[in-house]
């Protein structure tokens, strides 16, 4: 069909022209809504994000000679970041003579891994990779807290004299709506163009 066979039977459907094949011989053409086919492709892609699964990994450092008490801060980091859904690589860092004893840095892994297991499972075991020992714990799915939604603030009434102005407009309001509803009329008696008929390339073929 020639081109301008097709526009103008696109033209007569008040719909448009658009390539869809242009490496075939000859071009393949569709005639359609374009403006709908590219509204529902959009919905797709959005619908298809929502159901890909964002993994987050949080990372928690630590010395293997590490004290009481930042090892209970630590790990309270830890287990709210599990709680949150995302996982958690705890790294040993060794300096100078500590490379001497791994199991140190191994010992506390296992430990930490121990005092967490309601909430988490290794993922990765402990392994050492040059100077530092990595563990990676990902959450039980029961422990997730999920979030809350934000209850919406209520809007506060203001003082009678504010809700008596809408009262006092409600003429001049009125009077508007009828301007308006004869202009609506006129608008309406005019006849509109005719929609023009657009040629174009569609996207992903």
């Amino acid at each position: 069909m020639n081109t301008s066979d097709a526009l103008a039977l696109a033209q007569e459907q008040d719909l448009d022209l658009v390539e869809v094949a242009a490496q075939a011989d000859p071009p393949v053409c569709r005639i359609m809504d374009y403006g709908k086919y590219k509204y529902e492709q959009a919905v797709r892609q959005r619908e298809a994000r929502k159901k890909q699964s964002h993994v987050v990994v949080k990372e928690m450092k630590m010395r293997p000679k590490i004290d009481r008490h930042d090892y209970e801060t630590k790990k309270g980091h830890v287990v709210r970041f599990l709680r949150q859904g995302a996982k958690v690589k705890v790294t040993i860092m060794f300096r100078g003579r500590e490379m001497i004893h791994p199991e140190i840095g191994q010992q506390l892994l296992e430990r930490l891994a121990d005092e967490v297991e309601e909430i988490a499972k290794i993922e990765n075991a402990p392994k050492l990779d040059g100077r530092n020992m990595t563990m990676v714990l990902s959450p039980v799915k029961e422990a997730v807290v999920q979030k809350q939604a934000q209850p919406t603030p209520s809007r506060h009434r203001g003082s009678r004299q504010e809700q008596a102005k809408p009262a006092e407009g409600a003429e001049a309001e009125g009077e508007g709506a009828e301007a308006a509803d004869e202009a609506g009329e006129s608008d309406e008696a005019t006849p509109k163009p005719p929609r023009p008929i657009k040629v174009t390339r569609a996207e992903g073929g």
